[in-house]
């Protein structure tokens, strides 16, 4: 183990008890993606944390979120390479959850309402950076922190943030929780695409007149075969239909009819390919029209060869803690999917745990402290084109 390496670990696992403090603090200011307003306080504890360790903070408003926060070093070197670290404090649980899943410890386990996805990852951003401070230990690559209130439903506000940031920056490090009992980093992941099929018809007598009627349920039932047709498991293609809806009474002829579909690919080739695939679905029946809406609003995360040499790093750092880290694909998208579009990504550094969006969330603290340790590693590693390819 480096000297550095057992400096940071050394400090880490001496703050485990204000850690734990924080991530009680952040959890039971309950923060879920679709109420803005409950943002506002989990915002404040941030803001204030992150000025503790002299960085700027910019509050990013959001139109119909609770919007981002954008934080810098409130000193820094001119010409400096730019690092980004991406998280977000919005939650998937409604305000009440901790009634029925209350903040609660043993021993090495925390449970409790966002304490896996992922304020953790937030509690891991916030005391890296004081360790390296409080230790003396100055990045040569400059930190930017990133933290959104809209990552659980689609980003949609703050991907603009996103999108400028990364472009600016030499490597991105996502605190995402990692996946699996094993702590495994997601160096790929699906990319995500909603898509809305409408079929338009005409409503006649379904006893009387059957002929007068143009029956959209009838063309769904067309569209969704072609939709599963579209299937292939082995390319890592996913296409479901989640929903559908329609028609008016079990006698009368369906005139109107909507489908929602979900879609995973692992590739852009493949996210190109599906949606123009879905876009371009002709009507069979006659005298029924289709609306389709939607895209793949989030690309997958591929493993490029920048996004390889940021991987290679981890591990190399992680021998130096002891770790012998795993990577791994997930089927789920984040912002760390937008970030890989125009810099070195690694996804999945958060907290080490379970159960995300599940009742049974929890994260395994010690070795969420460790991730910790390996993220100041990380801030604290040369630029990436210092680096062996």
């Amino acid at each position: 183990m480096s000297a550095d390496a057992r400096a940071v670990l050394t400090h880490l696992r001496a703050q485990r008890s204000a850690m734990l403090a924080l991530l009680e603090r952040l959890t039971e200011l309950e923060s879920p993606s679709s109420d803005a307003q409950s943002q506002e306080a989990v915002e404040d504890v941030i803001v204030e944390e992150l000025r503790g360790i002299e960085y700027r903070v910019r509050r990013l408003p959001g139109r119909r979120t609770g919007g981002a926060i954008f934080s810098r070093p409130a000193t820094r070197p001119r010409d400096v390479p730019l690092q980004l670290l991406v998280g977000h404090y919005d939650t998937v649980w409604p305000i009440g959850t901790l009634e029925n899943m209350p903040f609660a410890v043993d021993q090495e386990v925390v449970r409790g309402p966002g304490v896996f996805d992922m304020k953790g990852g937030i509690v891991q951003i916030l005391f890296s950076l004081r360790a390296l401070q409080e230790l003396e230990l100055e990045p040569s690559v400059t930190p930017l922190i990133l933290l959104n209130s809209d990552e659980e439903i689609g980003s949609r506000e703050s991907a603009r943030y996103i999108h400028r940031l990364a472009q600016l920056a030499n490597r991105a490090l996502v605190m995402e929780p990692s996946m699996g009992p094993e702590g495994t980093i997601k160096t790929t992941r699906k990319g995500v695409g909603r898509f809305t099929v409408t079929a338009r018809g005409k409503a006649a007598h379904a006893g009387l007149d059957p002929e007068a009627g143009a029956s959209a349920i009838l063309e769904l039932s067309h569209v969704i075969q072609k939709l599963f047709r579209l299937n292939d498991p082995a390319r890592g293609i996913s296409v479901n239909v989640g929903t559908i809806d329609g028609g008016i009474r079990p006698n009368v002829i369906a005139p109107e009819s909507s489908a929602v579909i979900d879609v995973r690919v692992t590739t852009g080739a493949d996210a190109n390919r599906v949606q123009d695939a879905i876009l371009a679905i002709e009507p069979e029946t006659p005298g029924v029209a289709l609306d389709i809406e939607g895209f793949i609003g989030r690309p997958p995360l591929e493993r490029t060869p920048r996004n390889q040499v940021l991987w290679e790093l981890a591990r190399k750092l992680g021998r130096e803690l002891d770790l012998d880290l795993t990577e791994g694909l997930a089927g789920g998208g984040s912002d760390g999917s937008t970030t890989s579009l125009y810099t070195a990504t690694l996804d999945g550094l958060g907290p080490v745990g379970d159960g995300a969006h599940a009742s049974h969330e929890h994260l395994l603290l010690d070795r969420t402290i460790e991730r910790a340790a390996l993220l100041s590693l990380l801030i604290m590693a040369p630029p990436l084109s210092e680096l062996p390819a």
